[in-house]
């Protein structure tokens, strides 16, 4: 069965509240969307990014998968993976592979009729997820509405926040801040932080000691992800489990990551890594080194390949992503009590409510 020709849309949500990590800050989050048919049956991909991506997946991508095997997805991602040679595989050419791959996964499983977890094979029938968003602009009130929302409301048993304000210029503020979210979560509830590669290293040595003390487990991105020997360095000297990998674009990042020893749990991304193809590779690649493996946002694009990996730690149900899924999709999850059940439905089970969608559409 022939596919035909993606159709791609792109979509910018404002966010609900100003919001800021330890690099970057932002009031927008933008959608890439990509949908293929063959058949009767369409499937549905997405990634997040530049309005580019959709550029690069119209005019490159969807030319180059037009009249290919719809059920062949190994010899389609090789095809696109080799097309970006000369255009770069990091970045906008890796997202939009991933989305058209995610969108052939869930057209795959809908021609056969089953649920993508089902085609996939299942691990687990429980997927834990962690409340991820503590954005360093919301304020305590705000931090707190959120926090206890998931632990006491939704009953989730882990959640992040974002220190390393101001490229690692707030160091006070971001301690008072996890002091604070412990409060409110209790002493039971596991607490994450994430500095997006904010510190030097022996800044991120020095706030691991006093996130050890505060019970923190995980510490994501202490400094760049591209310091590989600086989050080595990082990750012997602290207690807190040091994590990274949502920038991997292809499966030698996340080789090169594994080599260096520079993480005790390996993140990826689906919608980076060149799609559900990548991400199940990469997971096995760590699963071969002893590692687990936690996905990074997206949460309703990974949701069925987690519950078919064993070494899987965790799903981030990230604030943005959850809240755009759920305005833009039926079909979304209930994480309440701390897992989510990706098994009913066909393929991965989200149609986008495209009428619901028009007014967000830039492209």
């Amino acid at each position: 069965m022939k596919l035909h020709l993606p159709a791609v849309s792109v979509y910018t949500v404002p966010t609900d509240a100003p919001e800021a990590d330890g690099t970057l800050a932002w009031e927008s989050t933008t959608m890439v969307v990509t949908e293929v048919t063959a058949g009767d049956a369409t499937g549905t991909g997405w990634t997040y990014g530049p309005p580019a991506i959709g550029d690069f997946l119209h005019q490159h991508l969807a030319p180059l998968v037009e009249g290919r095997e719809a059920l062949d997805i190994p010899a389609v991602h090789d095809a696109m993976c080799r097309s970006v040679r000369n255009a770069g595989r990091q970045g906008i050419a890796a997202c939009a592979i991933s989305a058209l791959d995610i969108a052939l996964w869930d057209l795959k499983a809908r021609l056969l009729e089953v649920p993508l977890v089902q085609l996939l094979g299942t691990a687990r029938r429980r997927v834990p997820v962690y409340g991820s968003g503590g954005f360093t602009t919301y304020d305590d009130t705000h931090l707190a509405a959120q926090l206890g929302g998931w632990v006491h409301g939704q009953q989730i048993p882990r959640v992040k926040i974002k220190i390393g304000e101001g490229w690692g210029r707030a160091v006070p503020r971001d301690l008072a801040r996890v002091r604070a979210a412990r409060q409110v979560i209790g002493t039971r509830a596991e607490l994450y932080v994430d500095a997006n590669g904010a510190y030097t290293r022996k800044q991120a040595v020095r706030v691991g000691g006093v996130l050890a003390e505060l019970g923190v487990g995980w510490f994501e991105e202490p400094v760049s992800s591209d310091d590989l020997t600086g989050l080595r360095l990082v990750r012997d000297a602290v207690v807190c489990d040091v994590t990274a990998g949502e920038y991997g674009y292809d499966l030698p990042y996340f080789a090169r990551m594994i080599a260096a020893g520079a993480v005790d749990c390996l993140q990826i991304d689906a919608t980076r890594c060149g799609g559900l193809t990548e991400f199940l590779r990469a997971a096995a690649l760590a699963q071969a080194h002893g590692l687990e493996v936690s996905t990074h946002c997206a949460p309703h694009a990974h949701a069925a390949a987690a519950a078919s990996i064993p070494n899987l730690r965790h799903m981030e149900w990230f604030h943005d992503h959850v809240r755009i899924e759920s305005m833009l999709f039926d079909g979304a999850l209930d994480p309440t009590g701390g897992t989510v059940r990706p098994l009913t439905g066909i393929g991965h089970g989200l149609t986008l409510r495209a009428e619901d969608a028009r007014e967000f559409r830039v492209a």
